[in-house]
């Protein structure tokens, strides 16, 4: 394992950046878990050049409270009970274009980073990372830099010199934004009236997308897709767990060598 050469996520630079006057750089937390927003709260306060300005479970109140008091960065997860996290990236962006977006989620990011990218956000992170590296985030994209990990960069990077589609290897990558948000929550249970309640959307509206993204997957009925989706979901639940295992064995066997 390259843990050293792992740990330093590459930076792309973009062209305009976030040079504001003031001696610490402000940061809002967005995440509907409050043990998350305490735990980045410490370690952001922690730092001499940042501080956390304001935090919130939920989108709604999370804009009010930014309209008052626009942050510099602003960290969002994807999954929230009243919104998608794409989805407010892409409201944040269009209400405060100042504003530099991280996205900080337990999603893999082969699924999300670029979709992330591409709704304005300038960093992608995931839960599973050391929250160390959320500052590392905020230092780099209150410089006017993307912040993802070497993978996740390495592939956009040949992407944009092959001049050619960007693929993941993924079915799911047929899917548009909003047709991936349903399917995502389809996987993980929730059913029509939820996911309409969930995204502000008429029902009629979700079941719309959820027939594209049938007809975009091959399936013939909306139970078949209904299976899939959970099997996604299901799958990317395992891939993580047996990460998490794969690293907690590790650590055991290192520890039993020294």
């Amino acid at each position: 394992m390259n843990e050293t050469f792992e740990a330093q996520p590459t930076r792309i630079r973009r062209s305009q950046s976030n040079n504001g006057s003031s001696d610490r750089t402000r940061v809002f937390v967005i995440d509907d878990h409050p043990a998350i927003r305490e735990a980045l709260a410490t370690t952001i306060n922690s730092k001499v050049d940042m501080r956390m300005v304001g935090e919130s479970g939920s989108a709604k109140q999370a804009l009010r409270q930014i309209e008052r008091n626009v942050p510099d960065v602003v960290i969002v997860d994807i999954s929230l009970d009243d919104a998608h996290g794409l989805d407010l990236v892409e409201e944040l962006r269009s209400r405060f274009p100042s504003v530099r977006i991280i996205v900080f989620s337990m999603y893999d990011e082969s699924v999300y980073a670029e979709r992330a990218i591409r709704a304005g956000a300038s960093g992608y992170i995931m839960k599973s990372e050391p929250t160390e590296n959320v500052v590392s985030a905020v230092q780099a994209v209150s410089d006017g830099e993307v912040y993802l990990s070497r993978r996740m960069s390495s592939r956009i990077l040949s992407k944009v010199i092959r001049q050619q589609d960007y693929q993941l290897g993924s079915a799911t990558e047929k899917l548009t934004d909003r047709e991936m948000t349903v399917f995502q929550k389809l996987g993980e249970g929730h059913s029509v009236r939820e996911i309409a309640a969930q995204l502000d959307l008429s029902r009629k509206t979700i079941e719309t997308y959820r027939r594209r993204a049938k007809e975009k997957l091959g399936f013939e009925t909306v139970a078949e897709l209904l299976q899939y989706a959970v099997q996604w979901a299901f799958g990317r639940d395992e891939e993580r767990s047996t990460k998490e295992g794969n690293s907690n064995g590790q650590e055991s066997a290192d520890r039993s060598a020294d």
